[in-house]
């Protein structure tokens, strides 16, 4: 009969068939329980005719089999009920071998069979093989595929295996195997013959039926994995060559792949150890359009499981020299397959990486060995744009370090960088990121040039941007990048100051191509690192000379002003121009009064020529003032020049009240406790007095243009600042002054045109307690108050 495409007619034929079991069925439960033996045989032999239609498809064929599947069962019971009743099984076994037809009369068969077997009147291994023989009379592919999942179902606890009640003499494991692995041929290849029934335009569609069928085939492997007495010796020497013998011969895709996949997981993992090479040479043998590279993925996949499940495993997969086994089987394969996809290399590769970390961790020649065939294999490709290969070789490079924990060994790997120039545009960023986070996990401390250098060639993807790749991602991902890499220069250390000299300036030689984006991020780190180094050479002991001793200083003091020159071109005048005051403190503490000057001069020039903006420059002098304060290395005459200058930028601010503040913060640089030479009261009386005046010149600008006085606060922040320096001791400071300058404060907030300002107000009135509570504290302090009303 023609199998029908018709989804309604299946279903049709479907249902006619199960109503015909269960009529058939109806009649030969009647006669079971009538003990009617030959209607009974009748009646199943007509239900079991179900069977033999050619019209519904495997899915659905498989529901009419499960429906003929359970009254077998019952027709099961009777059948050994049959036998306590004084019926001989040989006669029965007889009997049912005349039905009409042969589908019938052979699940009948095996129904006896198993019930024969079962009374042990004969030995189980010659009714077994008699069944297995039989069941050859049945080629249609679909009705013999299900009739010999019956006896595979019906005998599998049956088997004369060791130990079982059903074991003969002697050898009767080999005839228990015998048995299946000749029922499990005979399925392969009734399944094999399936994708050749019917036109080739449905062979797809045939396809999809056959890989719905193959746990009827995989389950003669199931049940061979589970017979007790198949050990190392009979599946080294019997099962594995003759599956893998049919896996072979039977030149089918779907087959080989499945049936391969079913040997590696049916099996023990000392079993595949023991029978590595027998099982790796099958692989180049298969079809070339089979997924070889998944089944060796999933074999390198248990024995690495196996490895990390017992340390005493180890010696085994050493004995066997796994890797070199796995490692010669990936290259036939590959040699096997010329059109495999770079995918199926990298996913080889990956897998037997994964294996050799977890079998031979020590072994770095092993890991370099991987990646170094997979650079080969690599080569001749111009471009990665298969995603799928880029995240595993992504995944290749990251297996290493995640094993090691260490970006050390990892730099060991000479073929290491030759992968990762396989990967463009954002996969090589991803990869870049992937070392970087491992080190900042790890808290790897980069000690040498060599190894810095290394590094940086590894993530160049985030140093700067690559030809092939204009970086398109978005701003807020891009600063945590390159605040990533900031973390990482300060990372690179080492204890030997030449070499940490090294480091410097590997680290600038990378970093100044990293164009204008990224150098405000990289260049304050690596400035940061220098100055570091130069401190910690002042603070060493003096082992040598102190020409010798300077000569490195001043070294790295060309290289953070060269380094610092890089950002002019961006430009970024303030963070420069942060950077040179932080240098001319190094340099004070290093006591090289010319460089210093130099890093001053430098800044001055960046705040005359590029900070505009008067924010800014409100922030910048106020910087200046307090590096400048803080400086003691100076003569006279150097100090006195960019006194003189950062006074007069001050007074040249935009808004009065900023000239004010940053004026009377100048009053500081004329006035230090730590420095004899610095305390010039004149000066700082001085500096007061031109603060004052300015907050005069913005309380009349207040007035003229709004009506009001203004705000009194710069009065109050002034005289807290002549309270500072009258507690100093400086003459020039009296208690007139102070006197005076509160009662300017008072009448101001009192007038009728004041505006009301509660900070001012709650600022003055404390200012006010704590001269009040210095009065109260009796002694000389109080003594020096005492002028003071308040």
């Amino acid at each position: 009969m023609m199998i029908s495409d018709g989804v309604e007619d299946e279903e049709k034929w479907l249902t006619a068939g199960i109503a015909g079991i269960q009529q058939n069925a109806f009649y030969m439960h009647r006669a079971l329980d009538s003990n009617n033996l030959k209607d009974a045989l009748k009646y199943s032999a007509q239900m079991l005719s179900e069977l033999r239609t050619s019209r519904l498809s495997p899915h659905k064929y498989y529901e009419l089999y499960m429906r003929a599947f359970d009254e077998l069962r019952k027709l099961e019971i009777f059948f050994k009920e049959e036998t306590s009743r004084g019926c001989s099984m040989v006669e029965l076994y007889e009997l049912v071998q005349h039905a009409g037809n042969i589908l019938p009369r052979l699940y009948l068969l095996c129904t006896v069979g198993s019930v024969y077997i079962k009374s042990k009147e004969a030995p189980a291994k010659d009714i077994l093989k008699d069944l297995v023989e039989m069941c050859r009379g049945i080629q249609n592919p679909v009705r013999g595929l299900f009739l010999r999942s019956y006896l595979s179902q019906v005998s599998k606890d049956k088997l004369p295996d060791i130990g079982s009640e059903y074991e003969g003499d002697s050898d009767t494991v080999i005839d228990a195997v015998e048995f299946v692995l000749q029922n499990f041929t005979e399925m392969n290849k009734l399944w094999v013959r399936m994708q050749y029934q019917g036109p080739t335009r449905e062979r797809e569609k045939r396809e999809k039926e056959r890989s719905e069928l193959r746990d009827l085939v995989g389950k003669n492997l199931h049940v061979l994995g589970q017979i007790e007495g198949v050990d190392l010796e009979m599946y080294k020497e019997i099962v594995l060559p003759r599956v893998l013998e049919q896996v072979v011969n039977c030149k089918d895709e779907l087959a080989q792949y499945y049936l391969m996949d079913c040997i590696i997981q049916v099996f023990p993992d000392v079993y595949h150890l023991q029978t590595l090479e027998t099982l790796l040479n099958a692989c180049p043998q298969l079809q070339s359009s089979v997924d070889v590279k998944t089944v060796l993925a999933r074999l390198m996949e248990r024995l690495s499981n196996y490895a990390a499940s017992d340390v005493e495993v180890l010696p085994e997969l050493f004995q066997v020299e796994a890797f070199a086994k796995l490692n010669n089987a990936i290259d036939k394969v590959i040699a096997a397959q010329d059109n495999m996809p770079i995918v199926g290399v990298v996913t080889l590769y990956a897998s037997l990486l994964t294996f050799t970390l977890q079998v031979h961790p020590d072994r770095l020649d092993y890991v370099d060995q991987i990646l170094g065939a997979c650079v080969k294999k690599l080569s001749g490709k111009e471009r990665l744009d298969d995603s799928k290969a880029t995240k595993l070789i992504i995944s290749l490079l990251s297996a290493p370090l995640e094993k090691y924990k260490d970006i050390d060994t990892v730099l060991k790997l000479l073929n290491y960088p030759l992968v990762i120039e396989f990967l463009h545009g954002q996969t090589n960023k991803e990869m870049a990121n992937v070392i970087v986070q491992n080190i900042m996990k790890n808290r790897t401390c980069i000690s040498t040039a060599e190894k810095a250098d290394a590094l940086f060639e590894l993530i160049k993807g985030l140093i700067r941007d690559l030809n092939d790749f204009h970086d398109e991602l978005d701003e807020e991902d891009f600063k945590e990048e390159q605040s990533f890499v900031a973390r990482l220069i300060q990372m690179m250390h080492s204890d030997d100051p030449e070499e940490m000299l090294k480091i410097i300036c590997i680290v600038k030689k990378h970093i100044l191509t990293g164009g204008a984006k990224r150098l405000p991020f990289t260049i304050p780190p690596l400035i940061f690192s220098t100055l570091k180094l130069i401190r910690r050479l002042e603070s060493q002991d003096d082992s040598v000379s102190k020409e010798d001793d300077s000569a490195m200083p001043k070294k790295l003091f060309q290289i953070v002003t060269q380094t610092i020159e890089a950002l002019s071109s961006i430009p970024v005048p303030e963070l420069a121009l942060g950077l040179y005051l932080q240098c001319a403190e190094a340099a004070n503490d290093s006591d090289l009064e010319p460089v210093a000057y130099e890093f001053f001069t430098q800044a001055y020039i960046l705040y005359e020529e590029e900070i505009t903006d008067s924010k800014a420059q409100v922030t910048t002098i106020h910087l200046i003032i307090g590096t400048l304060q803080r400086m003691h290395v100076f003569g006279v005459e150097n100090r006195d020049a960019l006194t003189h200058k950062a006074t007069g930028y001050s007074a040249k601010l935009l808004k009065k009240p900023d000239q004010c503040r940053a004026v009377y913060a100048c009053s500081h640089l004329f006035w230090l406790d730590e420095n004899d030479r610095i305390r010039d009261g004149e000066r700082v009386l001085l500096c007061l007095k031109r603060a004052q005046r300015i907050a005069n010149a913005a309380q009349q600008m207040s007035s003229a243009t709004r009506g009001s006085s203004g705000s009194v606060l710069l009065y109050i922040e002034i005289l807290n600042k002549y309270l500072y320096f009258y507690e100093k001791g400086i003459s020039q400071i009296t208690a007139d002054l102070i006197q005076g300058l509160i009662e300017l404060i008072t009448s101001t907030t009192g007038g009728e045109n004041t505006t009301l300002d509660p900070a001012a107000d709650a600022f003055f009135a404390s200012t006010l307690r704590y001269i009040q509570f210095q009065k109260n504290k009796g002694g000389a302090v109080a003594e020096k108050y005492e002028h003071i009303n308040v």
